[in-house]
């Protein structure tokens, strides 16, 4: 695979306006919930402090207010488009095969980020040989069981080794408010485009953008702004 040069982070603005908005509603102290949830989601840590950038706490956004709950024994993910053999996987059918452990910072674009995150599931490059890609396929899109976020990758960027489609998570199972029980990890890139409850994977002729990046943000998200393809201190095991 051929790798290209990758965007700077450059611009935020629709990530500045909703970290400012959650620095304020802090200082104001306001509970966050109701109409205010459906922007925002839920926010894990505690006063104002666990909201800036720098601390050591995971920060649970949803887009919608909508948190799919999904047993494993339900979940089904679909991956099509240009490929020979369209296939739905279930939770069984991901556990089953190759798995891929990495440790890597997860880094969200507003700038807080936790260091040291372990990671296990199955290579998407894994994935979209099993479903036969085609071989001038130009793209990956992606979509969430919470009917709102999307997301896309170039086809060399899906075939990175740390690309993965991840059921667990700080040696765990994947919660829900982390976007389990199954969902994209893209170590090399800042969080945005880890898209969280996974469910259509397609293989597409031409980019397509996601929900953040049509609301301001890069469509390459690129943590270190440079033209290597991997993430900072990242450890595959």
């Amino acid at each position: 695979m051929t790798s290209e040069p990758r965007e700077g982070p450059g611009t935020i603005p629709v990530g500045r306006r909703v970290f400012l908005g959650v620095v304020a509603l802090g200082a104001a102290g306001v509970v966050v919930g109701g109409a205010i949830q459906s922007g925002l989601g839920r926010l894990l840590g505690s006063g104002l402090g666990g909201l800036l950038p720098g601390g050591d706490h995971f920060r649970i956004y949803s887009l919608n207010g909508v948190f799919p709950t999904i047993p494993n024994d339900m979940y089904r993910l679909e991956v099509s488009g240009l490929v020979d053999r369209p296939t739905t996987f279930t939770f069984s059918d991901l556990t089953a095969m190759p798995s891929t452990r990495l440790v890597a910072t997860f880094q969200c674009v507003t700038g807080w980020r936790v260091p040291d995150v372990a990671w296990e599931g199955v290579k998407l490059s894994h994935l979209l040989e099993v479903v036969g890609a085609h071989r001038d396929a130009v793209a990956v899109t992606f979509e969430s069981h919470d009917g709102a976020d999307t997301e896309s990758l170039t086809i060399d960027q899906a075939h990175l080794p740390d690309v993965i489609v991840a059921y667990r998570m700080l040696d765990a199972p994947i919660t829900t408010e982390h976007g389990g029980p199954v969902r994209l990890y893209v170590a090399p890139m800042y969080g945005y485009k880890s898209l969280k409850w996974l469910s259509a994977i397609r293989v597409v002729n031409a980019v397509q953008p996601g929900y953040w990046e049509l609301n301001g943000y890069p469509v390459n998200g690129w943590l270190d702004g440079s033209t290597g393809p991997t993430n900072p201190n990242p450890r595959l095991t």
